[in-house]
């Protein structure tokens, strides 16, 4: 028991366990109306997470699977066209039913009539006994004839002016005949309707309503009318049948054309993932792989020749490898051999430098051209020793945690003098927090030296923009210049070895036509980008975007590698 303080005395007043039960009960309700609230969330939830799990793989193997969408488009037509027949060959058996059955039903109707005429022609107008016993009589000598159309009803109707008289009395079927067919036959005529009348137990039915006009001897108003209701319940039962025969045969005949092109295409398919399967191990390497012929049809001759072409690669890639092989030995070997003798010749060049202030000034000259042209020519044999070591695979990583910031600044440091020479501003845009990444030092540094002298041989004498950026996986450093720029298409081979966008074009900075290629290289084994972007007359931006951790995965890099706002020319910085 509880006590409760009332707040105008001193009275203790007792609750009884009967005032706390029903608060009991409205708190239980609550909690549980709120947990079949939230199950139903749950539920809904699942349902369409399950029914979007459903669409999606749907969707997968109607795209990736032949077989089903030419089953499923088979099913479709197939199922369209047995449709279309049932429909119309159902309606054609209806009709000739029906009109077998109508037209027995009127022959028979028809003699109903000349019998009910020779026994209603001495009907008193005015007698209603009379009447009354003639049509009864009449009514059961009716129903007592029997004819092709099967089981029927009968009514007849004697008007006098206004009054009526219906035998038998009261009838089910009198009083659901239609007004337009006792329109017609009011007329004189006969006619017939398709009609629901109540049975015994008051249930509408299909029923055929056939009505004449009875002639009579009698002038006047009087009228006499025969009505038959044939019952189409037998009629029904047969549609019926037949409508679930169709049915059925249709759904077989849908399902054994869609069995046939089920077996004719993966006859068909198969093969062609076989092939696509043997394809993609020769995309891998397996070059081995070759397809099983069988038979001397269209698929065997298929098979024969995707082998024979499978052979022709494999020779042609053996050969291939042979040579590729046979130029990185070469050049690795010529590479060293010529080290020796271009030490020498580098010696004996130092020497005539040293002394050139003793020869005349055209020798003196010489002696300058020949000195540069040697310090070129070792800068080309380090770089193909370099390209036979990535070409060899045997270029390894010597990882270690760099301050990018710092490797930046040493690059600029480095190709201040070659900047001034050209008249070219270096600009460094940097974050003011150190950029730590796990590099080679010294390709990375390479990379952008590389970058930025390409860059100031191509500015034209403009600004050079070089940015650094990072985010959490990954660190990016732009260059960009605004000189002559990049079409698409020389885009597309600027990391090619030994390529120049003008053939003509003299190299102003020196090179081998290999540090855009060794750079690319560079870029690959940190597992970075190397990207560019150009623009006729608008210059260009490469972009180098490196991990942060050496095992790291790039998904996207920290700077845009289109520029924000495409510069005009002459345009300054």
């Amino acid at each position: 028991m509880t006590r409760t303080e009332l707040p105008s005395g001193d009275a203790e007043v007792l609750a009884s366990p009967e005032s706390e039960q029903p608060s009991r009960s409205a708190t239980e309700l609550r909690r549980i109306r709120r947990g079949l609230r939230r199950r139903a969330v749950r539920l809904r939830r699942r349902s369409y997470v399950l029914s979007r799990r459903l669409a999606v793989r749907a969707l997968h193997t109607w795209r990736s699977s032949l077989q089903v969408r030419i089953a499923a488009i088979t099913m479709f037509v197939a199922g369209t066209v047995v449709v279309i027949v049932s429909l119309v060959l159902f309606s054609q058996i209806r009709d000739q039913l029906l009109d077998v059955k109508r037209q027995a039903a009127i022959d028979q109707a028809r003699a109903g009539v000349t019998y009910a005429q020779t026994q209603v022609s001495g009907i008193a107008t005015g007698d209603a006994a009379s009447v009354r016993t003639a049509l009864d009589r009449t009514v059961t000598q009716l129903r007592a004839r029997s004819g092709a159309a099967g089981s029927f009803d009968v009514v007849m109707v004697h008007r006098t002016g206004d009054v009526e008289r219906t035998a038998p009395s009261p009838s089910p079927v009198f009083q659901a005949l239609p007004a337009d067919l006792r329109a017609d036959i009011d007329g004189g005529g006969q006619s017939y309707k398709y009609w629901q009348v109540p049975d015994q137990q008051g249930v509408p039915q299909p029923t055929l309503l056939i009505g004449l006009s009875v002639p009579s001897d009698t002038a006047g108003s009087q009228r006499i009318e025969l009505y038959y209701a044939f019952p189409l319940d037998q009629e029904g039962e047969s549609l019926s049948l037949i409508r679930t025969t169709v049915i059925i045969s249709g759904i077989a005949l849908t399902l054994f054309v869609v069995g046939i092109g089920v077996l004719v295409t993966r006859l068909v398919v198969d093969p062609v993932r076989r092939a696509a399967g043997i394809a993609q191990r020769l995309a891998e390497g397996q070059l081995e792989q070759r397809m099983t012929v069988r038979g001397e049809d269209d698929l065997a001759r298929l098979a024969t020749s995707f082998n024979a072409m499978a052979d022709s690669l494999q020779r042609q890639i053996t050969q291939l490898e042979g040579l590729s092989q046979l130029q990185q030995r070469f050049t690795s070997d010529v590479s060293h051999e010529l080290r020796t003798p271009l030490t020498t010749v580098q010696m004996a060049a130092d020497v005539l430098h040293d002394a050139r202030g003793d020869f005349p000034p055209h020798v003196a000259r010489s002696a300058e051209l020949l000195r540069a042209e040697l310090d070129r020519f070792e800068g080309l044999l380090t770089d193909l020793l370099e390209i036979s070591r990535y070409d060899a695979g045997a270029a390894v990583l010597d990882s270690e945690p760099v301050d990018l910031g710092a490797l930046v600044a040493r690059v600029v440091a480095g190709v201040w003098s070659l900047a001034e020479r050209h008249d070219s501003e270096l600009v460094v845009n940097r974050p003011d927090e150190d950029v730590i990444a796990d590099v080679d030092a010294r390709r990375v540094e390479r990379i952008l030296r590389n970058l930025v002298g390409n860059a100031i041989e191509h500015g034209a004498g403009k600004p050079i923009e070089i940015t650094l950026a990072a985010n959490r996986t990954a660190a990016a450093v732009t260059v960009r210049d605004f000189g002559v720029g990049l079409s698409s298409a020389d885009a597309q081979h600027v990391f090619d070895r030994f390529w120049r966008a003008d053939p003509s074009r003299v190299r102003t900075v020196g090179g081998s036509g290999l540090g855009l290629s060794i750079s690319l290289e560079d870029a690959r084994l940190h597992g970075g980008w190397l990207q560019v972007w150009g623009q006729p007359d608008a210059g260009a931006q490469f972009r180098l975007t490196l991990p942060l951790t050496a095992d790291g995965d790039l998904t996207s890099s920290p700077l845009p590698l289109r520029p924000a706002m495409v510069r005009r020319p002459g345009a300054s910085s």
